[in-house]
């Protein structure tokens, strides 16, 4: 393994690391069983297979929506192992939806972004009031690029309440030299075009949100991130980045609180 390949490896400094999938995987499916006719599952946003969205409806009429993208460095993973941390914001009463998207090589990264951009619009139309938007790793490069200029159509935009990158990947340039450049085919100029902390500060309020105990590598394009944005950052004390998603599922966490603006 490289150097930047190790430096950006999570799993291998996780104890237990290959357990995670399988635990996420069964309570999200338990989850998803739970709520009956309160989940909507597979709704297409774009022509793919991989282009569709799970929506997850509170009890009574939504105070909010809460968008949440996945990570998987944009190799892996899909919308259905993640259901269950859509438990924390349905409590206080806001839809959560937690869209797919094409994986690399299939295509390239801004092809994702795009992707998710063009999510974020069909969901937005789909229930009313104000949107946060909450991504982890790779979700939360995803969810920082919604605030480039011009990326969000200036009606949904101006509904975005937060936005919080979780564990963000906010500088692309290191990846040029992980072997997952491989499948990415990033060039220089395609990963500063896809580096949040190269875009300008955005005006809605954002939490760029890390676990303590992360790998140098992510605390670093956390703080770069809020370095570069001017906004807050979070660190979580003892939380790695496998578990630092889990306060997504309880309603009282400061995660939930500032997503919400539930107290």
């Amino acid at each position: 393994m490289s150097g930047m390949d190790d430096a950006y490896a999570n799993a291998a400094y996780i104890e237990g690391a290959s357990d995670y999938p399988a635990r996420w995987d069964e309570a999200a499916q338990s989850f998803r069983t739970s709520l009956g006719a309160r989940a909507d599952i597979g709704v297409p946003y774009g022509p793919s297979k991989r282009q569709v969205f799970d929506l997850f409806h509170p009890e009574g009429e939504p105070n909010g929506l809460l968008i949440f993208v996945h990570g998987g460095y944009w190799l892996r993973f899909d919308r259905s192992t993640w259901s269950h941390f859509a438990k924390g914001a349905l409590a206080q009463g806001w839809a959560v939806a937690m869209p797919s998207y094409d994986l690399c090589p299939d295509v390239r990264i801004a092809g994702i972004t795009q992707q998710i951009a063009q999510a974020v619009q069909v969901i937005a139309h789909r229930v009313p009031g104000p949107i946060s938007l909450a991504g982890h790793s790779a979700g939360g490069h995803l969810v920082a690029r919604m605030c480039a200029p011009g990326m969000l159509p200036s009606d949904v935009m101006s509904r975005i309440y937060h936005v919080m990158p979780i564990s963000p990947l906010s500088d692309l340039e290191p990846l040029l030299q992980t072997s997952m450049n491989k499948d990415f085919q990033m060039d220089a100029g395609m990963a500063q075009a896809e580096s949040p902390m190269a875009q300008p500060k955005p005006n809605t309020p954002v939490t760029v949100w890390v676990g303590g105990s992360e790998r140098p590598a992510f605390l670093d394009q956390s703080m770069w991130l809020a370095d570069a944005w001017g906004c807050d950052e979070v660190v979580a004390e003892g939380m790695h980045h496998f578990n630092v998603i889990d306060a997504l599922a309880d309603p009282h966490s400061d995660m939930i609180k500032r997503l919400t603006g539930n107290t």
